[in-house]
């Protein structure tokens, strides 16, 4: 009797074992699979296969295609030349566009992103002179923005828009007083003579200066002679306020000549273009881009705090 009890007890240790090592390892597939799709999850997104992606066409028909030009305008952000100019070219090759509209919502940024989108609108209009090419200002639309607008066949903006400020500026800060009254004394070593180039932390150098106000004399006109070409005889003359870096609204814009008229996007597709449905072919980062410019600004970061001597 005990020896079959025992048979009994070990028969249902051994089914007990046995059936924990199968959970277990039912368990051991889940979580494996689990970290497989994670992994294949995230490879996909690195490699961009899903997404947001730059948009294509969702249009069988006529359309105004548009591209957004919203924020400050710098290297590696969403309005730098390459982003935008990614956008316009796919809008202009579409074979159902009838225009392209850029919606500009700017406060301007870097002269040679604007300068580098001005030069390629005008390449791509004359690549696709049967396309027109409109600007929509929104809320602003000032500085490296308006420039690269004047490339724009008509720039349309709401009489509460802030348009302008054809100028060019370099700023920053002094600290020499507030060192001397702290004690510090700054210890710049250079070679050559304007290495230490309007240097923050020492005196300013009425040379220097003068150098720095030409540089920035010399761009001014540039974007001068950008606007004055991209709009020619539409400008008021003799308004000595054009060129002096003054922000006006829509309403005084047009009067100006620094728009043609007032409008929006949907007014625009409908009312110029006489294609009311609007395609969006502003491209979206990826999230390989987005992982990749937030790793390059760390590095940059880390790598400027932990060398003493750079290359500037």
């Amino acid at each position: 009797m005990s020896d079959s009890l025992e048979r009994d007890a070990l028969k249902e240790i051994l089914t007990a074992s046995i059936k924990e090592h199968r959970r277990s390892r039912r368990w051991g597939i889940f979580f494996k699979l689990l970290t497989f799709s994670y992994l294949f999850l995230f490879l996909a997104l690195v490699m961009g296969w899903i997404g947001p992606k730059q948009s294509e066409s969702a249009s069988t028909g006529p359309h105004t295609a548009v591209v957004d030009l919203n924020g400050m305008i710098a290297a590696d952000t969403d309005a730098s030349s390459a982003m935008v100019l990614s956008g316009l070219k796919a809008a202009f090759e579409d074979s159902n566009t009838k225009a392209v509209v850029l919606r500009a919502n700017s406060p301007g940024g870097s002269p040679v992103q604007a300068g580098m989108m001005y030069d390629e609108i005008r390449r791509l209009k004359k690549a696709h002179a049967q396309i027109p090419f409109y600007v929509v200002i929104e809320d602003v639309c000032a500085s490296g923005c308006y420039y690269a607008a004047v490339a724009a066949d008509k720039i349309y903006a709401d009489k509460a828009s802030m348009v302008g400020s054809i100028g060019v500026l370099m700023d920053g800060f002094g600290f020499t007083g507030a060192m001397e009254k702290l004690g510090v004394e700054r210890r710049l070593m250079t070679a050559g003579e304007n290495k230490g180039f309007l240097d923050p932390f020492s005196p300013q150098n009425e040379a220097q200066k003068q150098k720095a106000l030409n540089m920035l004399n010399e761009i001014h006109q540039q974007f001068i002679s950008v606007v004055q070409e991209g709009r020619g005889k539409r400008l008021v003359k003799d308004n000595p306020d054009l060129f002096s870096g003054l922000v006006w609204s829509g309403e005084t814009a047009l009067k100006l000549g620094l728009v043609d008229a007032l409008g929006s996007v949907d007014t625009v597709a409908r009312d110029v273009v006489k294609a009311e449905n609007v395609v969006d072919f502003t491209p979206q980062p990826s999230y390989a881009d987005r992982l990749a410019r937030q790793f390059g600004v760390t590095m940059a970061n880390t790598l400027g705090s932990k060398l003493s001597l750079q290359l500037k």
